[in-house]
């Protein structure tokens, strides 16, 4: 029975679909499906099926293979180096092993997982057990492949060189290694060894020279050997040397059958070819496409209910191919995994394929054609009839429906009454291929404006995104943008106030109750109505005024002279805007210059009128005080501050008198506040001179020059009287009642008219008031 390849279905059972290949990591596709959210993920994960639960490895898998026993499946992968088994029962892992480096082929040597020996790609072999790893050996170099002769315990493995290594697991030994030779060309090494189930024949896929050589391991001489036609596979156009031609070619894969005569044989080109041992020719030849070597062939057999004996499954990295012997040319189906293939393994008796590959899920497919489904999985058929059932294919799923017009558009009228139009409804069915192809011959530039569109769709996407001014603009209006602005806001003011009226009378009506409803003033409730009628009438809206918001004739000048007069602020306000706003030191610095000339002023005023005071009195600050705000660079403040500074000591503090000050008959005085600090001295309070007067006028001369000197006031002095509560002021305090006065200057009791207020005494608590802070508006230089 003959299959289409579009008849047959192919049904992911683990893994990504087939065909849905992507240019991103699988960790990065899974990262990506988390983000988008729980639905996302919930969707993804209801629309594909798992049927081995954590059938992965961290990075990629390297071989696959079950058991004789088909209970388990052992896989190699990385990273870490591991081995894993799955329980196919129970449908999960089992366990899984680490390993010191990466696996490159094992070989299971019991029914189950208990035993198995694995070659690796440091030149290690490593024999496992159930209890885990066993034994650790070496070979010379590095090796390719690994086989299990029965019969003699061997363990063959193919390296680098000519030599096959023998590792006999009864006598725990190696044996006499298996030298192959050529009489043509040299070996440059074994990629792949298969002994053939029937009659144990050994063979091996030879590396640079596209041969097969046959060894009898009874004998372990070489039986025969089988030379691949290099130039049918290779084609002149990369050499035109027939030895160099034959020295690329290699076998990467090989299969035999159980039935002991035929052989498949995969090459390095891409091809697969079938041979019957008897003869030197092939009888059929399979290119794979795509020019890569090929990864795994293998014969499938038994249990095919429906495609029949004698498939032939062939893989490269790319595509997995199932074709018949008889018929090489055709697929029975073809599967693109999303991930490149290492190794395929068909499931015996059944039409379950299991794939590893460099991704971090290991593939599973299941094809109902090719086979049924395993006895652990049976499950799968009752699911793959259910999707059938549930699948109806559409008749017209290739056709595009088209209506007359659009096929006139699309120059295809012609076409009505012919079998590329088929006629449905009001339209017609055409082919989808015509349909795109009519569509780019009517409208070349369709992709472009296409491409365009969603551009354009984009930025005004991106324009939405945007933070955009507060200002509403009004629609519909392209000149006097300011009179319509001004409008909507008196009009919005204007609802405003009307529905506050509204609110007003609601709620008086609700005060009012129903039996004196009818006192509430009928003329307040009219004005509301008729004002809600006149809001409905908008200036912007009426069709009158139509043209002052759309014909740039009717735009106003905001320039001119007259605008100016009739609409001052607005001048002003667009001014400010135009002109540079000043920083906040600017406005400090104006601020200060205005404190400043205001105190001057006012220190003015007083000196005239004769009233000398402190500007600071009753706790007032300055305005500008350099130590509040240290590294401030005002310089024309800071004249004003050390100007009315001066000016302040001037008027409000007596200074000594630099030069002597003579009296009214002539001559200098000795005492008094106009007496300068020499004169003070000279009038000793020990006019006799002698040891007192030495001690009281004591004068030290440093040695640098500089001069030290200590003197007494007279007590009679006027200076000492006023220390001593004598005098006019001391008069005035003996006045106050309850006051006691004792020692010099001293006293209690009464009352202290001076009495300082808590801020004075502790200090300012709280920030200065009027004075705007510069921190806010500029930024400090460290």
């Amino acid at each position: 029975m003959a299959f289409e390849p579009h008849d047959v279905k192919v049904y992911t059972v683990n893994g990504a679909t087939a065909g849905s290949s992507s240019s991103l990591p699988d960790w990065l596709t899974r990262k990506r499906t988390a983000a988008k959210g729980k639905r996302a993920a919930k969707e993804h994960i209801e629309g594909t099926i798992e049927l081995i639960q954590g059938f992965e490895f961290p990075e990629a898998s390297n071989k696959i293979k079950t058991t004789p026993d088909g209970t388990h499946a052992i896989a190699t992968g990385t990273y870490k180096p591991q081995i894993r088994v799955w329980d196919l029962n129970q449908l999960t892992l089992k366990f899984e092993r680490h390993t010191d480096s990466e696996n490159v082929d094992f070989v299971i040597l019991s029914d189950d997982w208990t035993k198995s020996i694995h070659l690796q790609n440091d030149r290690t072999i490593e024999l496992h057990t159930q209890g885990g790893f066993h034994y650790r050996t070496r070979i010379p170099r590095f090796g390719r492949s690994l086989a299990y002769h029965p019969p003699s315990c061997d363990a063959l493995f193919s390296a680098s060189g000519n030599e096959i290594y023998r590792l006999n697991l009864e006598q725990g030994r190696f044996m006499t290694p298996l030298v192959l030779e050529d009489e043509e060309d040299d070996i440059q090494g074994v990629n792949v060894i298969d002994i053939n189930p029937a009659h144990q024949l050994l063979g091996f896929g030879v590396d640079g020279n596209g041969t097969v050589q046959f060894w009898d391991p009874r004998s372990r001489k070489r039986a025969g050997i089988l030379r691949l036609p290099a130039n049918k596979l290779i084609t002149p156009s990369f050499d035109n040397n027939t030895e160099s031609m034959t020295a690329g070619l290699s076998v990467t894969a090989l299969a035999s059958r159980t039935d002991g005569l035929s052989y498949a044989v995969g090459t390095s080109t891409g091809h697969t070819l079938l041979y019957d041992i008897r003869t030197t020719k092939p009888f059929a030849v399979k290119d794979q496409g795509y020019g890569l070597p090929v990864k795994s062939v293998s014969w499938i057999e038994g249990g095919s209910r429906m495609a029949g004996d004698g498939m032939v499954l062939s893989a490269d990295k790319k595509v997995i191919k199932i074709w018949d012997r008889n018929s090489p040319s055709v697929n029975f189906t073809s599967i693109n995994p999303a991930s490149d293939l290492n190794d395929v393994h068909h499931v015996p008796g059944s039409g379950l394929l299991l794939t590893a590959n460099e991704g971090i899920q290991m593939s599973t497919y299941y094809i109902p054609q090719l086979g049924p489904a395993p006895r652990w999985a049976s499950f799968l058929e009752n699911i793959t009839e259910e999707l059938e059932d549930q699948t109806t294919r559409n008749v017209y799923e290739d056709f595009k429906f088209v209506e007359r017009n659009e096929l006139q558009k699309l120059g295809l009228d012609h076409l009505v009454g012919t079998p590329a139009l088929k006629p449905y409804m009001h339209g017609y069915f055409i082919s989808l291929k015509l349909y795109d192809t009519a569509r780019v011959i009517a409208n070349p530039f369709e992709y472009a404006e296409h491409r365009e569109r969603m551009i354009r769709q984009k930025m005004d996407k991106l324009a939405e995104t945007r933070i955009r001014s507060s200002t509403k603009q009004v629609p519909g209006v392209k000149v006097n943008k300011i009179l319509a602005e001004k409008i909507q806001r008196d009009e919005e003011r204007e609802r405003k106030r009307e529905e506050r009226k509204k609110r007003k009378i609601q709620k008086n009506l609700a005060e009012a109750g129903e039996g004196d409803a009818m006192n509430v003033d009928e003329e307040e409730e009219e004005d509301v109505i008729s004002g809600r009628k006149d809001a409905s009438t908008s200036v912007l809206t009426d069709p009158r005024f139509a043209k002052v918001f759309e014909d740039p004739e009717f735009e106003v000048d905001v320039s001119s002279r007259e605008y100016a007069l009739l609409n001052p602020s607005s001048v002003v306000q667009r001014k400010g805007f135009s002109e540079r706003s000043k920083t906040a030191v600017e406005e400090e610095e104006e601020e200060s210059d205005k404190m400043s000339s205001d105190s001057l002023s006012k220190s003015d005023s007083e000196d005239d009128s004769g009233n000398s005071s402190d500007s600071s009195d009753a706790g007032e600050l300055n305005k500008f005080d350099p130590r509040a705000r240290p590294g401030q660079k005002n310089v024309r403040a800071q004249e004003a501050y050390n100007r009315s500074k001066q000016q302040n000591r001037t008027f409000n503090v007596k200074l000594v008198p630099m030069r002597p000050q003579s009296g009214a008959n002539g001559t200098q005085l000795a005492t008094g506040k106009e007496a300068t600090f020499g004169q003070r001295r000279s009038h000793s309070s020990y006019p006799g001179g002698g040891k007192s007067a030495s001690r009281a006028n004591k004068v030290n001369i440093a040695e640098d020059g500089g001069m030290e000197m200590s003197w007494v006031p007279s007590a009679n002095s006027q200076d000492a009287r006023e220390l001593s509560g004598q005098g006019k002021a001391g008069k005035q305090q003996d006045r106050r009642k309850g006051v006691e006065k004792f020692g010099a200057g001293l006293e209690k009791g009464g009352e202290d008219p001076l009495e300082l207020s808590e801020s004075d005494r502790k200090g300012r608590v709280h920030r200065r008031q009027g004075i705007r802070s510069g921190s806010k508006n500029a930024f400090r230089r460290n």
